[in-house]
C-alpha cells in the first residue's frame, strides 16, 4: 500500500509542482484463468497481440515479488497504438481464485474500450459468454455504455461515442 501518497501529492501541491517527472502509461497487467480463452476474447474485439512468452526465473522474482514466479504472458495492444494489456497466467505459485470485483470495490476496477459499434462489440463478447452486468446505458445523448464480466471475470467497459461522424 502506498500509505505516503496523500502526503506525496500535498507536498507536490505546496511546491507548485516545480518538477514534472515524464510518465507515460506502458499497461494494464491482469492475472487471467486461462489465457488462450482471454486472449481470443480480446483480439475479437480488435486487439492485435504484439507478444507471448513464458516467463520465469530471478528476475521475474524481483520485478513481481514473488518467489518461483512462473508465468505465460501475452501483452495486446489496441488498433491506435495506444493501450496495451498485459495478460499473465501463473503456473507458480499457484493462481489465487477470489470472488469477482464489483464495481464500486476499492482497487483495480476495470478496464475500458471505445467501440465504433456498441452492439457489434456485445456481439462478439456474447459469443465468449460474456454479457452485460445490467444493460446499455446512455449518458446525455453523448455516449452509449456498459459494463460487462469479460473472461476470469475481469470488468470490461465499452462505449460508443455518439457524437461520431456517420
Amino acid at each position: 500500500m502506498c500509505h505516503s501518497a496523500p502526503r506525496l501529492w500535498s507536498e507536490s501541491a505546496r511546491l507548485g509542482n516545480l518538477h514534472h517527472m515524464a510518465i507515460a502509461l506502458e499497461n494494464i497487467g491482469i492475472a487471467v484463468r486461462d489465457l488462450d480463452a482471454t486472449v481470443a476474447f480480446f483480439t475479437d474485439l480488435g486487439l492485435t497481440v504484439v507478444g507471448r512468452d513464458t516467463v520465469s526465473g530471478e528476475w521475474t522474482d524481483t520485478a513481481v515479488g514473488l518467489d518461483g514466479n512462473h508465468a505465460r504472458i501475452a501483452m495486446l495492444q489496441t488498433p491506435d497504438g495506444h493501450g496495451r494489456l498485459e495478460l499473465f497466467e501463473y503456473i507458480h505459485p499457484e493462481a489465487i481464485e477470489t470472488d469477482p470485483t464489483r464495481p464500486n470495490e476499492i482497487g483495480m476496477h476495470r478496464v475500458a474500450f471505445s467501440v465504433d459499434d456498441i452492439d457489434d462489440a456485445l456481439a462478439i463478447a456474447a459469443r465468449h459468454g460474456c454479457l452485460p452486468l445490467r444493460g446499455v446505458a446512455t449518458y446525455r445523448d453523448l455516449y452509449k455504455l456498459t459494463y460487462l464480466r469479460g473472461p476470469s471475470g475481469i470488468i470490461v467497459m465499452l462505449t460508443e461515442d455518439l457524437r461520431k461522424e456517420a
